[in-house]
C-alpha cells in the first residue's frame, strides 16, 4: 500500500490548472499547422496563423490562452493500492483554488445556479470524475471547460432504430447549431451508449483525448474519421468565417447499453482544447 498525502494532490492540481490555461497542448498546436496545409480559404489560413501566434504569446508570457479559463474538469484514476492521507476531493478543490488565484485565472463559478448566482471567487468547486483502477498511482487529467463551447453541447436519447445515421445527423445538427459560437476549429467529443449520464461523461472524456489518438475499436475509429469529414464539409471554418477547418478532430467513447436505448451526447471543445495530465 502506497501513501500519497493530500498536499501532494493539491500541489499537482494547482500546477495543472495553471499549465492547462497557459499552454496549448503540443498535439493541438501541431494540428493547427496541419490544417493550414489543407485549408483552401485565405482568410481561414490567416485565422489559423493567429491561433498559433496566440498560443505562443500565452506560453511565453505566462498568460491565459483565453479570457474564459472555464470550469475545472478533473478526471482522476485512483489506484486501489493507494492510501490517500487526507480528503481527496477537498485536496483537488484546494488545488483549483490556489491555481486560479495564483495563476490570475478568471473565476467563473457561481455557488448556486438559478436564484442568486453568487461567484465563489476561486473557481471552486471543480467537476470531479473519479474511477478506481488497479495499481498504486493517481492519474489526474485536468481540462478547463469554457462556456461558449459547453453551451452548444447536447444530449439526446435516440432509439436503436436511429442507428448510425441518427448519430451522424445529431452530430452535424449540433455543429451547425454551434456555428461560430464555439470558436472553431472545434474538437468534438461524442459519447455513445451507456445511460443518459454515462453518455455525457464519455463525451466529455472524448473531448479531452489527445488529438493524435483514435478509438481502439476499428468501427468507431472509422466513424470518427467519417464524422470529421462530414463536419468539415459544413463550411463553417475557423471562427465561423468559412473554410474547410471546422473541426480538428472528432473523438468517440462508447459503452454497453440497454437493448431499447441509444443515448448519444455531443460535447464540443473550442479550438483551445486545453488539457494537462500528471501521474503521482
Amino acid at each position: 500500500m502506497r501513501e500519497i498525502h493530500s498536499t501532494q494532490i493539491t500541489q499537482a492540481v494547482k500546477e495543472l490548472c495553471i499549465k492547462a490555461c497557459y499552454q496549448l497542448p503540443h498535439d493541438v498546436l501541431e494540428a493547427f499547422t496541419q490544417l493550414k496545409k489543407t485549408e483552401q480559404s485565405p482568410s481561414a489560413k490567416i485565422i489559423l496563423d493567429d491561433l498559433i501566434q496566440n498560443a505562443q504569446i500565452a506560453q511565453e508570457g505566462e498568460i491565459p490562452l483565453c479570457q474564459d479559463t472555464g470550469l475545472a474538469i478533473i478526471f482522476a484514476e485512483v489506484g486501489q493500492d493507494v492510501h490517500i492521507i487526507g480528503n481527496f476531493e477537498n485536496a483537488i478543490n484546494e488545488g483549483v483554488r490556489q491555481g486560479y488565484i495564483e495563476g490570475f485565472l478568471r473565476k467563473s463559478v457561481v455557488a448556486e445556479p438559478l436564484f442568486n448566482r453568487i461567484n465563489t471567487k476561486d473557481n471552486t468547486p471543480a467537476i470531479i470524475h473519479t474511477k478506481l483502477v488497479s495499481g498504486d498511482t493517481i492519474k489526474l487529467r485536468m481540462a478547463p471547460k469554457g462556456a461558449g463551447s459547453e453551451n452548444k453541447s447536447i444530449l439526446k436519447m435516440l432509439i436503436p432504430a436511429d442507428g448510425i445515421e441518427g448519430v451522424k445527423k445529431l452530430v452535424l445538427e449540433t455543429v451547425k447549431n454551434a456555428g461560430p459560437n464555439s470558436c472553431p476549429p472545434m474538437v468534438i467529443g461524442v459519447g455513445i451508449g451507456g445511460s443518459m449520464e454515462l453518455a455525457a461523461i464519455n463525451a466529455k472524456k472524448a473531448c479531452m483525448r489527445d488529438i493524435n489518438t483514435q478509438n481502439h475499436n476499428e468501427n468507431y475509429a472509422m466513424l470518427e474519421k467519417e464524422l470529421l469529414t462530414l463536419v468539415n464539409k459544413t463550411g463553417i471554418g475557423p471562427q465561423g468565417l468559412g473554410g474547410t477547418s471546422t473541426a480538428i478532430k472528432v473523438h468517440i467513447e462508447w459503452a454497453p447499453t440497454h437493448i431499447a436505448m441509444l443515448p448519444v451526447a455531443v460535447n464540443i471543445n473550442c479550438h483551445s482544447a486545453r488539457h494537462a495530465e500528471i501521474i503521482l
